[in-house]
């Protein structure tokens, strides 16, 4: 842990809920051991108050930020500009301090895949199914489209955002070129058929997380062996889903590779440090 002096910057994660975050133990861990002058905390902000937290932060010159929902789309408003990414993702996971101006990157996408790779993945050419479309799930499907993924079925709740969704869809499969479709996340018939077919699930959305610890918007029955199942939640660490994917002997990865990841590529965007990823695993992991 760094020791605070006067000189000691200050990095901040905004979202709600943000009290369950293990981001303030991996980076001040990390800090501690690369010798970076700063601290990690975390901060409520909502779509409604987040322009008032930007504007907080650069009234304080915080060395950087991190933005977790509800908070990853509705903070681009309040920035200076946005990274190719970031800007195709349509979210903002994190923002740097260059020259004076806080530019929004998006690191989830990456991490996430670092994640799949990590277990033994090879996504190229292969097919992806990405449950939400929100903040967390747009960056995965991105990120995939950039990693080249070969084909990628989106499902989302038909709820007010859904036809502005499929717009963004369609944009980034015309500016990518990458086989991108948004289904209705009620048609289980067509979520069962594309699950089935994809090397790669995912669930970027709320269910797995409290109060919906007892959900999964997959069936076993729609999984095999060989398989990777990811979901995005880490809090708790196995969710329902996970628990469904081993029984079904696929392969279960949980959030915390993702975390992990992209905090890793958060801190090479703000101080062009490597974080000693196995010493931070070890011990907030352990």
């Amino acid at each position: 842990m760094t020791e605070i002096s006067g000189h000691t910057g200050l990095v901040e994660l905004l979202g709600s809920p943000v009290e369950h975050s293990l981001s303030p133990a991996i980076h001040n861990c990390s800090f501690g051991e690369l010798g970076i002058d700063a601290v990690y905390l975390v901060a409520e902000a909502t779509p409604e108050t987040i322009g008032d937290a930007i504007a907080g932060a650069r009234a304080l010159g915080l060395r950087g930020l991190n933005v977790t929902m509800p908070c990853k789309g509705p903070v681009i408003e309040y920035l200076d500009g946005l990274s190719p990414a970031a800007e195709l993702m349509g979210a903002v996971n994190t923002i740097a301090v260059e020259d004076g101006k806080l530019i929004g990157h998006n690191t989830d996408g990456a991490g996430l895949m670092r994640s799949v790779a990590e277990a033994g993945f090879d996504v190229v050419g292969k097919k992806m199914t990405v449950i939400g479309a929100g903040g967390a799930g747009s960056a995965v499907f991105t990120q995939a489209t950039l990693d080249g993924v070969g084909q990628i079925a989106v499902f989302n709740a038909r709820d007010e955002f859904f036809d502005a969704t499929d717009k963004r869809i369609k944009d980034l499969a015309e500016r990518t070129g990458a086989a991108i479709t948004l289904y209705d996340l009620a048609d289980t018939q067509r979520l069962a058929h594309e699950i089935g077919e994809s090397l790669v699930i995912v669930d970027a959305t709320r269910v797995g997380m409290a109060p919906l610890e007892d959900q999964s918007n997959v069936r076993g029955e729609w999984l095999h062996p060989g398989q990777a199942v990811v979901d995005t939640v880490y809090h708790p660490v196995e969710t329902m889903l996970l628990r469904i994917a081993k029984e079904a002997g696929a392969t279960a990865i949980d959030g915390l590779g993702m975390l992990l990841w992209q905090a890793t590529i958060g801190e090479e965007i703000w101080f062009g440090k490597t974080m000693p990823v196995d010493v931070v695993r070890a011990r907030v992991f352990r």
